[in-house]
């Protein structure tokens, strides 16, 4: 878990925002012209434009202009000469005065700011602009805006060119099919090749001699059942149905390599062959695959904007964890004081997180501070910050983490691990929103939000004088429990997929998929270590994996700890002893029912079939 990325200001979340929702629910040129428009009112800037190149990369053309309030019509002019020049050659410019005397055609203009388009592959598609007659200082979150949303636009102007080459080539097609020569093959009852014209020979890869004699079963690409599909239709036809077009995929006999056709086959009116026609749409395929690619991409980036602007994510649908975000959606918008409780490595900086960025104050900065990473001597300066001189080594005034939280959140980890003189301050600062720093005299007033959390039974340590009572009061207006990983199984399947991704996209590695018996064994498993433990596994599994299907061999991982209170006994067992004692427990609990809502399938998180495959494998059966 990461500290998350914090906004500069409101103002630049507003500002990309409202360019977001402004482009969000378009495409095309609306698209554009929505962009040039909520850029020019997010970014202050009267004049914007995107344009791709017209015919050359010496000439290009507007795709959407807004100017001085209203839309101005599309235009084309030649770049040489122009502040655009630079920038289409793949480089930002940014002339902040003096346009105007540096290029003697864009007279009255001032000053000039462009971002180059860039496809996936690096080409220049063209480029985004904005102008003023005003000079227009170097500003991080303008260039910052520019630069999510060229990526934005290019993405957008890629998507568009593979559509006019799917509706080119779909045309084409059509073309063929009406007018040119198709792959025409006759075949007998088993779909032998009795005969097949050039067209059909030259896309499966055929020579003349290997034509007569090939199944054309043995063509088609065994993925998907598509064998199974084309014997239906065959079915189909010895039945009188008309199949109608049925698209196969194909493997050429000389290199394996893959065609899409579309493929009509009806039955000679003798009976003893049947006439197919087969047009080959691999290219309409792939430029269909290719344009998925680029809206997923569009989605992405999307995606990284919000990321980029601190909305967390929070991996797991289970009941235990639905009712804890809905609890800190209720008091995120709150000036609430928040006690987060919870075992270790259940995620309880990452909910401090998502308090704080459903907050108003999501804006300021998240402080947060470890109090059991710290020597009892520094917790203090850490909180409140120090005068100089304040003990040997305090050459300069330090400000502390409440300083630095001021109108914003401080997360206080561990908070049962602070000193008791430490509380008192702490309170104090909880009741009267001041305090002062170490060898200060002066009190200093902060407007904070304070986040606490522990893994400790406060309430306890409170009765027995280990920590203090009224603070465990004021820190205790707004508890969340965070449940141990053990008591949401059902989200196990939805982590390990999570931290797959994330752990082989750093390794550089392929991993497609989880195996089942995987999945259920990292079910069962009671996790002591919660979804730290999780992770760290998954991390190690990735490690070691050289396939595309991760797998674990239970034998390989022993239990670490306990698997409850009740059973400390469980130290030192296999994950397969763990797993079957777990899988009986429960279904001892649920008097061996399997199906339905009080079922042990339920409980474990698993499909009914799953579990009684599990059942088989470990040898457990129902007691007479």
């Amino acid at each position: 878990m990461t500290d998350p990325v914090q906004p500069a200001d409101r103002e630049e979340v507003a500002a990309l925002r409202a360019i977001v929702e402004g482009t969000a629910r378009h495409t095309g040129e609306e698209f554009f012209r929505s962009l040039v428009r909520n850029l020019s009112a997010a970014t202050g800037v009267p004049s914007a434009f995107v344009a791709e190149f017209a015919g050359s990369n010496a000439r290009v053309r507007t795709l959407a202009y807004w100017s001085a309030g209203a839309f101005l019509a599309n235009t084309e002019w030649d770049l040489p000469g122009t502040p655009c020049e630079d920038v289409v050659r793949g480089n930002l410019c940014h002339h902040p005065t003096g346009v105007s005397e540096k290029f003697p055609k864009d007279e009255g203009v001032e000053s000039y700011l462009g971002v180059p388009l860039c496809a996936a592959a690096g080409e220049v598609l063209g480029h985004l602009a904005v102008y003023d007659t005003r000079p227009m200082p170097a500003e991080p979150r303008l260039l910052y805006t520019f630069q999510i949303f060229a990526a934005r636009a290019a993405a957008e102007l890629e998507r568009l060119r593979f559509e006019k080459m799917l509706g080119e080539s779909e045309a084409r097609f059509r073309d063929l099919f009406d007018e040119a020569p198709v792959a025409y093959v006759h075949e007998d009852l088993e779909s032998r090749f009795l005969r097949a014209n050039r067209a059909a020979i030259r896309m499966l890869g055929l020579t003349p001699g290997e034509a007569v004699g090939t199944v054309g079963l043995s063509l088609v690409a065994d993925v998907a059942d598509m064998r199974r599909k084309v014997r239906e239709a065959f079915a189909a036809m010895e039945s009188g149905s008309d199949p109608g077009a049925v698209v196969i995929e194909l493997r050429r006999k000389d290199d394996g390599q893959p065609v899409w056709v579309r493929w009509w086959s009806k039955p000679d009116p003798g009976g003893k062959f049947t006439r197919t026609v087969m047009i080959d749409i691999t290219a309409q395929v792939l430029t269909e695959r290719e344009k998925a690619r680029l809206q997923q991409q569009n989605a992405y980036l999307q995606d990284e904007i919000k990321a980029a602007h601190n909305f967390d994510e929070i991996v797991g649908r289970s009941p235990a964890l639905v009712s804890v975000l809905q609890h800190v959606s209720k008091v995120a918008s709150t000036d609430s004081t928040v006690l987060i409780a919870g075992e270790t490595g259940t995620g309880k900086e990452l909910v401090a997180r998502a308090v704080h960025s459903a907050s108003p104050r999501k804006a300021k900065p998240l402080i947060k501070l470890n109090c059991a990473a710290l020597p009892t001597g520094l917790v203090e300066s850490e909180l409140f910050g120090h005068e100089k001189g304040a003990f040997t080594g305090a050459t300069a005034r330090k400000p502390g983490r409440f300083e630095l939280a001021d109108g914003g959140t401080l997360f206080l980890d561990e908070v049962g691990e602070l000193p008791l003189e430490t509380q008192a301050k702490l309170l104090r600062v909880l009741q009267e929103r001041e305090f002062e720093r170490v060898g200060g005299t002066v009190p200093v007033r902060v407007d904070v939000r304070v986040i606490a959390a522990t893994n400790r039974d406060l309430a306890k340590m409170a009765k027995e004088g280990k920590f203090r009572e009224d603070l465990f009061y004021r820190l205790n207006v707004f508890p969340v429990r965070l449940p141990a990983l053990r008591e949401r199984p059902g989200d196990v399947p939805l982590l390990v997929r999570h931290f797959v991704a994330k752990f082989a996209g750093r390794m550089g590695k392929r991993i497609e998929s989880v195996h089942r018996d995987t999945l259920d064994l990292l079910t069962a498993y009671h996790w002591p270590g919660n979804i730290r433990e999780l992770e760290n596994v998954v991390e190690r599994a990735v490690i070691l994996s050289d396939g595309p299907e991760l797998e674990i061999d239970p034998e390989v991982l022993p239990v670490s700890g306990t698997l409850d209170a009740a059973s400390p006994e469980a130290g030192g067992q296999s994950l397969v002893a763990v797993e079957r004692e777990h899988i009986l427990g429960v279904l001892s609990q649920a008097g061996w029912v399997i199906e339905g809502p009080n079922g042990a399938a339920k409980v474990l998180g698993l499909h009914p079939n799953t579990l009684r495959s599990r059942m088989k494998k470990l040898g457990i059966s129902r007691p007479a």
